[in-house]
C-alpha cells in the first residue's frame, strides 16, 4: 500500500561542544558536525513515524542521505522537519530539512522501517 500523507515533525537541537565536527572526529573545525545533523534529521523522522505504530512496534533507519549546506557555530539552533512521503508496507520514506534562522543548513532523504521490538531485539 502506497500512502503519502501530512505527517511530519520538527526536532531542534542548540549546537554545543559536543556536537561539532572537531568533537565528534569527522573534521577539525567547531561547527556542526554532519554525523550530529543527520541524528537530527533521523531523530525528526523517528518522532514523524510514532503515530503509524502499533504498540510494542517501533521504526529502525535503513538509509540516510544527507546534504550538509552550509555551517552551524556553537550556540546556533538548528531545526530539522521530516516529512513522510511514502508508505509502502512497513517502508517508510521521507524528506528532511534542516534550518539555522530560516536558512536552510542541511537537506536529506530517509528510510525507516517499522519493527516489532521485541522481536528486533531477539536477532540480536
Amino acid at each position: 500500500m502506497n500512502t503519502t500523507a501530512a505527517i511530519s515533525h520538527s526536532s531542534t537541537l542548540v549546537v554545543a561542544a559536543g556536537h561539532t565536527a572537531k568533537a565528534m572526529g569527522s573534521g577539525d573545525l567547531e561547527v556542526l558536525a554532519t554525523p550530529a545533523l543527520a541524528a537530527l534529521m533521523e531523530n525528526a523522522a523517528m518522532l514523524a513515524a510514532r503515530p503509524l505504530l502499533d504498540d510494542g512496534q517501533t521504526t529502525v533507519g535503513s538509509s540516510i542521505h544527507v546534504d550538509h549546506l552550509r555551517p552551524s557555530p556553537v550556540g546556533a539552533t538548528v531545526g530539522a522537519t521530516a516529512t513522510l512521503q511514502q508508505r509502502d508496507g512497513r517502508r517508510l520514506s521521507f524528506v528532511i530539512t534542516a534550518t539555522q534562522s530560516d536558512v536552510e543548513v542541511g537537506k536529506a532523504t530517509h528510510v525507516r522501517y517499522i519493527v516489532d521490538r521485541q522481536r528486533f531485539l531477539e536477532k540480536m
